[in-house]
């Protein structure tokens, strides 16, 4: 049966995919997209995850809304894995759980008014059709669509305005949970300010927790509580937003603040940024994942993978140096 007494609202232990991928003459070769990944996500929280393209945040995107399986692992609805929740429960996560695409246009049906489109998951609820109308017009006034846009198809809109569409279609089942999947990435700045801002009220009006996908750490400090950073398919640290930019722990995370223009300047005090392209997944380096891009490398940082340590402020990290180049604060 379905438990919801103190538990998160979503979270996972231990999670692990892989795909088998072509290499043309070398055959098929074993990709690893997470390995034994693990996070709670608490009612109303809005945790980011933030990684170069590669380090496996879509993909966790994907399993923790339930559109892809992990090879390994669990992943809890209310504190029930959601391999045990029977129909009915089943059918209560999939509508709690909406995802938010980065390319809203291929997530919409091109043949499809956008009022229908909006329209379908209530239709799909059984809500009937003056209940449903009541939420149409709901839904796109809280996106800022004008009513009269519901009658034309989705090439008919900017990128930004499809995002609002596809955004006020996930609101309509109702969902406690959204998944965002870099929802700003391929819009102009001041378009991508409007969906934040958007995204902030919608937490606020429908009490929503949030994961939100990006590779932007600006966008995550601005929306998240927590910021997770990824690194070729494991976690390297994790903490509250402001903590994770004033006092981080991990030399990546230190690298990829460093890089933010403006930020670089301010609170780099010249330190060192990536030189180097993510390695590919297909050949993980041994010990660290990042080592081979780490300026303090160290010998047990080549032989050994590190794990993840709590320290004060529910603030973790990976990394055998930590302390040492960090201090314990």
């Amino acid at each position: 049966m379905l438990m919801t007494h103190n538990h998160p609202i979503l979270s996972a232990v231990d999670l692990t995919k892989t795909y088998q991928v072509s290499t043309g003459t070398h055959g098929r070769r074993r990709l690893t997209a997470l390995d034994r990944v693990s996070l709670q996500l608490g009612s109303g929280e809005t945790v980011g995850i933030a990684g170069e393209s590669g380090c496996g945040k879509s993909t966790l995107a994907k399993v923790l809304a339930g559109l892809l399986m992990a090879d390994s692992g669990t992943v809890f609805y209310k504190g029930t894995p959601v391999a045990e929740l029977n129909s009915v429960e089943a059918r209560l996560f999939r509508r709690s759980t909406q995802m938010i695409f980065q390319d809203p246009f291929s997530s919409l049906n091109p043949r499809m008014r956008i009022g229908d489109s909006i329209r379908e998951p209530l239709i799909i609820a059984g809500l009937p059709p003056e209940i449903q109308q009541r939420e149409l017009e709901r839904h796109m006034a809280a996106v800022g669509l004008p009513m009269d846009a519901s009658n034309r198809f989705p090439d008919e809109f900017s990128g930004g305005q499809r995002q609002r569409i596809g955004i006020a279609r996930a609101l309509a089942a109702s969902p406690s949970i959204l998944i965002a999947d870099e929802p700003v990435s391929s819009l102009d700045i001041s378009i991508q300010a409007q969906i934040i801002n958007i995204l902030l009220e919608m937490k606020r009006e429908f009490t929503l927790s949030m994961v939100i996908v990006s590779h932007n750490l600006l966008v995550l400090r601005h929306l998240c509580d927590r910021i997770i950073i990824m690194y070729l398919g494991t976690i390297v640290e994790s903490g509250p937003a402001e903590k994770l930019f004033q006092s981080c722990r991990h030399p990546y995370t230190e690298a990829l603040i460093a890089a933010i223009p403006g930020i670089h300047t301010a609170m780099s005090g010249g330190r060192e940024l990536l030189q180097d392209d993510i390695p590919s997944p297909l050949d993980l380096p041994s010990g660290c994942r990042f080592h081979p891009r780490c300026r303090h490398a160290a010998h047990i940082c080549r032989t050994t993978p590190p794990v993840l340590t709590e320290y004060p402020g529910h603030h973790s990290t990976a990394c055998h140096r930590s302390e040492e180049l960090y201090g314990v604060r």
